[in-house]
């Protein structure tokens, strides 16, 4: 099944008919269980008083057995021969003895216990007095036939004593009709009705999770359109309920304003790198045909300054893509405060002295990652400051917060605070006066951030006192 609401309706149909199932037979147990404890009360008692008559020692053929077509009963001696069955009773099944016609009749002994002492008669202590067993009565289930009726029947049996000392056992039986006939109409009743519980349990489903799931439909109908037309300003409906769908929707909305966002990042970026590869290549090309047409005009100095800032270009292109393709920073240990001493000490040509301070710690400032992007985020750091200082930069490195800072200051004009994020956005320049030469393609903060970020740090920018800009690189200890 490929519906939602189809497999939906199959489960709760499923489930509510295996519970209708567990109930129901639980149900029957226990109304058999109930009926079947009625019967054999009723057996225990029509038991008990002929139990009653035989303790009294009244003779067989004399016996009350009530009324014989509802409660059958048969008399066995202990030896288990029959001595007195109700009348009519043609055939039995589940006492001690299938015999339904009494064996000789034992003489009566109450006369002999008169005879031995006359002196005991009518006083309460008769140890010849028989007596009915207080225990509880056995039961067994089995049929009987009186006048040609077979049926079903709860036996009770209870021991008496008469006042010969014979011990005689009464089976009574209770008709067990009623019992069967309730159970079988309440399993007729349930047969009857589970089909069409079912189905109204499966049409309810049905109906109740097509209207949940409709807006569903909505969803994915908005998404084909939106794939379609390739237009990702289009959202997808937002119920106004709060449940799971809503969410759905919204999370779905929410993806597509990120791809839109990304996508027009990466619309931007292209055309951004188009229009800075074009004025090297451009410079280039024409230095390269004048060359060609007029050697002793070339420039030579010139030509390689454009490969340079063609070649810087392009290999800050190529780590904005790994790393906009998820590229992982490496797992080496490194020690911030050498790389900076090491960073500071190649840079032979910068126009302002670089003050570095770093502090003797025990067992250095260590962090993990690649050590040439974080080798590149110092170095662009640097750059940026060396740009913008009037007359000193410095760069300080420290613990801090679980982590190991690196600040970068410089005493330049420093940065607005209304421009403090946008600066870290690609190909962003603030000084649009600034030629392209002296101010770069705007990319070098941008892959700084990208890189902190991929190391689990960050980068951000504060003023430095009254003048200036502060560049604070945090990175998470390696310890």
């Amino acid at each position: 099944m490929r519906s939602v609401r189809a497999r939906a309706a199959l489960g709760a149909t499923v489930v509510v008919a295996l519970a209708l199932a567990v109930a129901g037979l639980a149900v029957l147990l226990v109304l058999r269980a109930n009926l079947t404890d009625q019967a054999g009360l009723q057996a225990e008692v029509a038991a008990r008083e002929v139990a009653g008559q035989l303790a009294l020692d009244v003779p067989y053929r004399e016996l009350d057995m009530g009324d014989e077509e509802d409660h059958p009963v048969q008399v066995t001696d202990e030896d288990g021969r029959v001595v007195a069955v109700s009348k009519d009773l043609e055939a039995i099944s589940g006492t001690v003895s299938d015999r339904v016609a009494p064996a000789a009749a034992p003489a009566p002994a109450a006369e002999d216990s008169d005879a031995d002492d006359g002196d005991d008669h009518g006083t309460g202590d008769d140890p010849a007095r028989g007596k009915v067993s207080t225990d509880d009565p056995d039961f067994v289930n089995g049929t009987a036939t009186v006048d040609g009726d077979r049926a079903d029947y709860r036996f009770a049996s209870v021991e008496a004593t008469n006042p010969a000392g014979l011990t005689l056992t009464v089976h009574a039986g209770a008709p067990l009709a009623a019992e069967q006939r309730a159970v079988g109409s309440v399993r007729g009743a349930m047969l009857a009705g589970l089909p069409v519980v079912l189905l109204v349990v499966a049409g309810v489903t049905w109906l109740v999770t097509r209207r949940a799931l409709r807006p569903v439909e909505g969803i994915r109908r908005e998404m084909a359109a939106i794939t379609a037309s390739e237009d990702l300003s289009r959202r997808v409906p937002e119920p106004g309920s709060h449940d799971e769908i809503a969410r759905l929707a919204r999370t779905t909305n929410e993806t597509l304003t990120a791809l839109e966002a990304s996508v027009e990042r990466q619309r931007r970026f292209v055309a951004d790198a188009s229009h800075e590869l074009r004025s090297p290549i451009a410079s280039l090309r024409t230095q390269l045909e004048v060359g060609a047409a007029h050697p002793e005009l070339l420039d030579v100095t010139g030509a390689v300054a454009d490969t340079v800032r063609l070649q810087v270009l392009a290999a800050d292109l190529l780590l904005l893509a790994r790393l906009d393709a998820g590229e992982r920073p490496g797992t080496a240990r490194l020690d911030l405060g050498a790389m900076v001493h090491e960073e500071v000490s190649q840079r032979t040509g910068d126009r302002i002295p670089v003050t570095v301070s770093v502090p003797e710690a025990a067992g250095g400032f260590e962090v993990t990652g690649s050590r040439a992007q974080l080798a590149r985020v110092i170095g662009n750091l640097l750059d940026n400051a060396e740009r913008h200082a009037r007359g000193a930069v410095a760069v300080a490195v420290r613990a801090e917060g679980g982590g190991v800072v690196v600040e970068v200051t410089d005493d330049g004009d420093g940065v607005p605070e209304g421009e403090r994020e946008r600066i870290f956005e690609r190909f962003v320049r603030l000084d649009d006066a600034r030629t392209r030469d002296e101010g770069g393609a705007g990319l070098g903060l941008a892959i700084a951030r990208d890189v902190a970020v991929r190391h689990g740090g960050r980068l951000t920018v504060t003023g430095a006192g009254e003048r200036g800009a502060r560049f604070a690189l945090w990175l998470p200890d390696a310890r």
